[in-house]
């Protein structure tokens, strides 16, 4: 019968103080500034209004990366993470999609162990707690949505700050985005008026932001749910 020395197996664990695999559970891999860079320069235009009806999400259609190459002309910017609810995909698309992904099963597991929607105060909440706690590097989407409480539009920051105003505008389009709106927002927007309102605000910053373009895809939330639809040419809902 075969044996073995079981004195031969010891080993002098000092000599394995670093991890053979790395990262270990519960860390998360070091990220270099230089890597941070490359990820914030991830450029897009994404836009949320309040409406009477509920909201309007507008964003461009182009994936690039750093602004300065088109890796995508036909990138779908916003997806329903709740039966009345909508996200935009801001800065890196790894971790924007990930970061959906998270958000989704969140929600699923919430109706399934309450039997109701989870509220809006309370995805924003849980949006900005993942956007301050999780590897989901620069992001800084939109969340738009309707509850019993009203129509919400919150922008989340990448340090997990959620800030509901009426409008608001994320990406590197945003400057020239934030003028259109200034401009032509007013109370009391139907759907119909928002998406008009949305889309000429992405058309301006596609006009002067090179990390935006291609055309525009409209998100309208309601009561009843979210409804998407793409458009390559503008004059289609303008």
């Amino acid at each position: 019968m075969y044996r073995h020395d079981q004195s031969s197996l010891e080993y002098d664990r000092r000599d394995y103080e670093v991890p053979i695999y790395e990262p270990e559970v519960g860390q998360l891999p070091d990220v270099s500034e230089k890597d941070l860079e490359k990820v914030n320069q991830t450029g897009t235009t994404t836009i949320g209004i309040t409406t009477t009806d509920g909201v309007v999400i507008a964003t461009d259609m182009r994936a690039s990366l750093g602004g300065r190459f088109v890796s995508n002309k036909n990138v779908q910017k916003v997806e329903q993470i709740h039966p009345t609810a909508a996200l935009t995909l801001v800065g890196s698309v790894g971790g924007a999609q990930s970061f959906i992904r998270s958000l989704r099963a969140e929600v699923n597991l919430y109706e399934s162990r309450r039997g109701e929607p989870m509220s809006m105060q309370a995805l924003s909440t849980l949006a900005g707690n993942f956007a301050r706690g999780g590897p989901f590097f620069a992001i800084n989407p939109i969340l738009g949505g309707v509850d019993d409480e009203g129509h919400h539009v919150y922008s989340i920051d990448p340090a997990g700050g959620v800030m509901e105003d009426d409008y608001t505008v994320t990406g590197s389009g945003l400057t020239v985005a934030y003028g259109t709106l200034e401009r032509e927002y007013r109370d009391g927007m139907t759907n119909d008026e928002a998406k008009e309102v949305a889309a000429s605000a992405v058309k301006a910053a596609v006009e002067r932001d090179t990390g935006s373009g291609n055309g525009v895809f409209l998100a309208e939330v309601t009561d009843e749910g979210v409804e998407i639809q793409g458009h390559k040419d503008f004059d289609e809902v303008l």
